[in-house]
């Protein structure tokens, strides 16, 4: 079986899809739609897709897709993915799934009804690096495990849509915050639910081009007493720092995806394209071999192509997505309060 997709939006993310599809076997796609009929139409040419489109209702509607996968800015996120359900089409969301809690229930309780598959297309847990750092917790490597502390940073966004709190849902905490709690409840286990969290933002550099906070730091407790910390960053020069420490009653593991690459270059010419959100292309510059592949592209892309030519369950899917949005309304809630806040999941 070929799985036939119809990608919305033609921007950054469904660059990184179209990356990570080149790891993978048995798909085609067939078409690409976007609001910016002269992007879609580029887009398709760079990656030799028939057909490009407008009409993003229309694709969705269409009775030779199997999949839809939405690369899209965050604010139209639940009304594409509730109008896949009620078309009766599998559907792959990027994250975070809502802009907030209950954008994602209505999008999780509308793909539930329709009996679609859904996926949540969270890279984070999708990085070779981070999977193998889950066997090795499977294992016993590390014994139990009871602190998981994450970075995510990057010098800001790369599109204008980003920086607008109303559009976006939020900045820093958001944008990032959600890679670090997939992290967190993959390292520690998702049986175990996490039951409060506390959160610090602030904007302390992109005063002139953001209303959200471009700082964040957060601490979430678990029901089992283990402790996640992540720090995110608007204002992080050199590129993204994606970075994961595990501790355990036995052991440690650490992930470091973006600094520790196993090529070096130092060029005082330039030597272009580096890595997403690099600020220079000049000296010592550490580029990694495969982004989409490090950053776990290829693999959720398989794993995703894999369910729906086999009907199985992602293992991300929008219940993960809606969990990671309520923990990240009750972090926003606590900015307000300076407090620990109980996260309320509801059904």
């Amino acid at each position: 079986m070929s799985v036939r997709i119809g990608l919305l939006g033609s921007g950054f993310v469904s660059n990184f899809y179209m990356e990570g599809l080149r790891h993978v076997a048995g798909w085609e796609v067939p078409v690409v739609a976007s609001p910016d009929l002269e992007h879609a139409q580029r887009f398709a040419r760079k990656w030799n897709i028939p057909e490009a489109s407008s009409d993003l209702e229309g694709v969705i509607q269409r009775r030779d897709l199997d999949l839809i996968v939405l690369g899209v800015p965050n604010y139209v996120h639940r009304d594409l993915a509730v109008a896949c359900a009620r078309a009766g089409k599998h559907v792959v969301c990027t994250k975070p799934l809502g802009r907030n809690a209950a954008e994602a229930k209505e999008m999780r309780d509308a793909v539930r009804a329709a009996g679609v598959m859904h996926g949540y297309a969270e890279t984070e847990v999708f990085s070779p690096a981070v999977i193998k750092a889950r066997e090795f917790i499977e294992r016993g490597g590390i014994g139990q495990v009871l602190t998981v502390r994450s970075r995510e940073a990057h010098a800001g966004p790369h599109n204008a849509w980003f920086w607008k709190k109303e559009l976006a849902g939020g900045g820093a905490l958001l944008d990032m915050g959600c890679h670090t709690i997939a992290a967190a409840r993959y390292f520690i286990g998702k049986e175990v639910p996490a039951v409060e969290v506390i959160a610090w933002g602030d904007r302390l550099y992109h005063h002139d081009k953001t209303d959200a906070e471009d700082n964040a730091a957060m601490m979430l407790r678990f029901e089992g007493g283990q402790l996640a910390i992540a720090e995110l960053s608007w204002i992080a020069r050199g590129g993204l720092d994606l970075r994961n420490e595990i501790y355990g009653t036995e052991g440690t593991i650490f992930t470091d995806i973006t600094r520790e690459t196993p090529i070096k270059v130092f060029s005082r010419p330039g030597a272009g394209y580096i890595v997403e959100k690099a600020d220079a292309e000049t000296g010592w510059l550490f580029p990694p071999v495969d982004e989409a592949w490090i950053y776990g592209y290829a693999e959720e892309m398989r794993h995703f192509i894999d369910c729906v030519t086999h009907n199985r369950t992602p293992r991300e899917t929008f219940e993960d997505g809606y969990i990671v949005n309520c923990i990240l309304d009750a972090a926003y809630r606590s900015m307000q309060t300076k407090c620990w806040e109980r996260i309320e999941y509801g059904n």
